[in-house]
């Protein structure tokens, strides 16, 4: 029941003028709450980070989701692998290349998108080539084993002829052998082909680095992109079981990492890293070093090597290093590596910091592997293929497989890989282990800066090392597959087109037109 005083109270009416004032302060009381609010979030969270859980000695800091799994911007750049208007089509050829990969299965993959692009140079027929088997990896497979032979023809029909095997009649002929010379331009093949004056048949005896990095015409360095990347792709069964590990791997998390654990007894024993084995261990791997014929260098200082970046980075060092980016300890890893040396005792030391991991072996069934086992060439595709679709790749050391993967992965659109720094993570590492960091939160900050341009984002491919002369350069160029971004930069245009590579049309809003 109203009283007197609160009916005439509502009965009496409002002026405009007071209906004005009551939404003024309304409005300016709604600012107020909104600033004091804001400057308590500014006040308690002064970055786009959170607390983790992280290693006894250790306590790092956890970036913002979005930061840690979103790839970097391509730039406007998608791939691009068509022919120019210039492109001479192949034509048959009675002129046979013979090849014998070597090396381990990325190597071989490389070598053979470089002599596809070689028989083009020289009009020639290529033969499928012959694998590796007498390599550290004891592999037995043939091409077809590993790859989608009909594909890798019929992909390939416009730029070379290939056949699956030589014709009767020239199986008995005398064959030109050839090495030929390392990372070598357009200019040494033509000359090649004199070869073809007094020979209907010439056998490479080594498919690896036979094509330069650089200054080759676009057209050819597209076409080693077509080879890798369109031709080479995997047979049925290991892209079947390769896609459903990835699926599995979704299923268990939304996202992971792959993780190229490159921790393996002979690559130990090739680099001579030696940092945190026991006395036995190390003089084990020496033996094997010495033993070991086809590597040339024997004598190799431990200390030395690591200090300089040239060892691939220990289990526990993984785990501190993907701890400092940021990375919780429930993420899920994928682990893609071979038998790690010192076993379940030395991943522990990963584990401590990322319990979440994850091997082939515990994501398919032993029916499932056994198509595989004995078979390295055609397991690491598998791992291959996990790796390439992950959500953030990271090579723990800068083998054939990691620059395979790095470059795979910048040319379908730049997706995340982190490459560690290993030479400034060494001088990190032993600064937080002697106390001189003793905030690990500055820690956390270092490693994260000093890896903020090494994520995968597009840039131009590195030259040689400075001071380095004569075909020795070479060597140290960075190899066009691991980095098949365009030559130089301030020359994106539409009128302009790089190998594997070309501008997209952008709309007003920045999205690509594609």
């Amino acid at each position: 029941m109203r009283t007197a005083s609160t009916a005439k109270f509502i009965s009496r009416k409002q002026s405009p003028r007071a209906i004005a004032l009551y939404i003024f302060l309304l409005f300016a009381f709604s600012i107020f709450i909104f600033v004091f609010n804001a400057g308590n979030i500014v006040e308690d969270h002064p970055a786009p980070v959170i607390s983790i859980q992280s290693h006894p000695q250790t306590k790092f800091l956890q970036t913002a989701d979005d930061e840690l799994w979103d790839a970097p911007s391509r730039h406007g750049l998608r791939p691009c692998v068509k022919p120019t208007s210039r492109y001479k089509a192949a034509h048959g050829s009675d002129r046979y290349l013979t090849v014998k990969s070597n090396g381990g299965l990325n190597q071989m993959r490389t070598g053979i998108s470089d002599m596809v692009a070689v028989a083009h140079i020289m009009n020639a027929t290529l033969v499928i080539p012959q694998l590796d088997r007498r390599s550290f990896w004891q592999d037995s497979s043939i091409f077809s084993d590993i790859f989608d032979e009909l594909h890798f023809i019929t992909t390939l029909q416009g730029d070379v002829r290939i056949v699956r095997e030589l014709p009767k009649e020239l199986e008995l002929v005398p064959r030109a052998r050839k090495h030929f010379t390392s990372w070598s331009s357009m200019g040494y093949y033509k000359e090649m082909m004199q070869l073809w004056n007094d020979h209907q048949v010439i056998h490479v005896a080594k498919s690896d680095s036979r094509l330069a990095n650089n200054d080759l015409p676009l057209d050819i360095q597209r076409l080693r992109c077509r080879a890798l990347y369109h031709a080479l792709r995997f047979s049925p069964p290991i892209e079947s079981l390769g896609k459903k590990l990835v699926d599995r791997l979704r299923m268990r998390s939304g996202k992971y990492i792959a993780l190229h654990l490159r921790y393996e007894k002979d690559m130990l024993a090739f680099t001579g890293c030696t940092s945190g084995l026991t006395d036995a261990e190390s003089e084990e791997l020496r033996i094997m070093r010495e033993n070991t014929k086809h590597w040339k260098v024997k004598d190799i200082n431990s200390t030395e090597q690591r200090i300089g970046g040239f060892c691939p980075l220990t289990p526990k060092e993984v785990g501190i290093f993907l701890q400092a980016i940021g990375y919780p300890p429930s993420t899920l890893i994928y682990v893609a590596s071979g038998e790690i040396y010192g076993g379940d005792a030395r991943l522990s030391e990963l584990m401590s910091f990322f319990p979440n991991l994850v091997f082939k072996e515990k994501l398919a069934t032993k029916e499932e592997l056994n198509a595989f086992a004995k078979h390295a060439s055609q397991s690491a595709a598998l791992d291959y293929i996990v790796s390439l679709e992950s959500n953030v790749f990271v090579p723990s050391y800068s083998g054939n497989m990691a620059r395979a993967v790095e470059g795979h992965r910048r040319f379908l659109g730049h997706r995340k890989t982190i490459t560690p720094d290993r030479k400034g993570l060494v001088r990190l590492f032993d600064e937080l282990e002697s106390g001189q960091l003793r905030e690990t939160s500055s820690f956390s900050d270092l490693v994260q800066q000093m890896h903020k341009n090494r994520q995968g984002a597009p840039r131009k491919r590195k030259g040689p090392s400075p001071g380095i002369k004569g075909k020795a350069r070479f060597r140290t160029e960075e190899s066009f597959y691991e980095n098949p971004y365009p030559d130089g930069y301030g020359m994106l245009n539409r009128d302009v087109r790089f190998p594997g590579y070309e501008l997209q049309a952008m709309s007003v809003h920045g999205a690509a037109a594609i």
